[in-house]
């Protein structure tokens, strides 16, 4: 394996970043290409075809330019609907990102877990039947929280959002049978980890909150055993569309060690 074979993070806008957060905190020397699908931001409001399409189609142009040692779809989304599919086109190590319905289970005390995630990850089978593998005889209410990601957006950028779109979460997973008995909330969408603070102020201290970062950084590191990486050097930051489109994400992107936003 050459040493300067990236690891390549993609998404579909800034949320799979606390996936590479956390890989940071346990392979910091790695090399990362991280690619964002901005021009194709949101994923949860298009079809399953159209997102499988897309991601498969992207990385494989990807993988075929930048020769990754190992791809991570860092995307609750595209994860659900097509890891199956890019697995098939590439040759290489894909990990997926999946709701933390496992680690949620063995957490919750009351037995009544809630769920956030896009339109399109809710209503998948693939999260059907993690409840039904990992959550049996426990409650697992779920909510689509679309409006979430562009507030994820919008914060790591410095820029407002509407306050309400979090509260409004809370009221309607509060609303459901049970409810008021949430003790753990997972979050199906890399995007969310970043509302951390505007959740916990919501739901209260005292709910817990579970997403998938920590272990897909786990078994990344437990793909890559033995392998070799070159000096360290900037990260890419990449993205679809218009440059544009990455603009305000300066300060967040140098924090992490990547250079300047590029364009694919």
């Amino acid at each position: 394996m050459n040493a300067d074979a990236p690891i390549l993070l993609f998404d579909s806008g800034v949320g799979g970043l606390t996936v590479y957060d956390a890989l940071r905190e346990v392979l910091p020397e790695a090399p990362v290409i991280y690619a964002a699908d901005l021009a194709g931001l949101p994923y949860g409001s298009k079809t399953e075809a159209q997102i499988a399409a897309r991601v498969a189609g992207l990385l494989g142009r990807m993988a075929e330019r930048w020769q990754p040692r190992l791809a991570c779809i860092a995307c609750n989304t595209a994860s659900t609907i097509a890891l199956g599919m890019v697995r098939d086109v590439l040759e290489i190590p894909v990990v997926g990102t999946v709701p933390a319905i496992k680690p949620a289970a063995a957490l919750t005390r009351t037995g009544t877990i809630g769920l956030v995630g896009t339109e399109a990850t809710i209503r998948q089978k693939y999260v059907d039947d993690l409840e039904e593998q990992f959550a049996a005889g426990k409650r697992l209410l779920r909510v689509a929280a679309p409006g979430l990601v562009g507030a994820a957006e919008a914060k790591l950028r410095g820029q407002p959002f509407d306050p309400a779109l979090i509260a409004e979460v809370h009221d309607r997973l509060a609303r459901l049978a049970e409810g008021e008995r949430i003790d753990t909330l997972v979050l199906a969408c890399t995007h969310f980890p970043l509302l951390a603070d505007e959740l916990r102020a919501a739901f209260g201290a005292e709910v817990a909150q579970v997403d998938g970062a920590q272990g897909i950084a786990r078994r990344i590191v437990h793909l890559l055993e033995g392998q070799d990486f070159a000096a360290p050097r900037p990260n890419r930051f990449v993205v679809t569309g218009p440059l544009s489109a990455a603009t305000g994400l300066e300060g967040a992107l140098a924090a992490r060690g990547f250079g300047a936003a590029e364009t694919f």
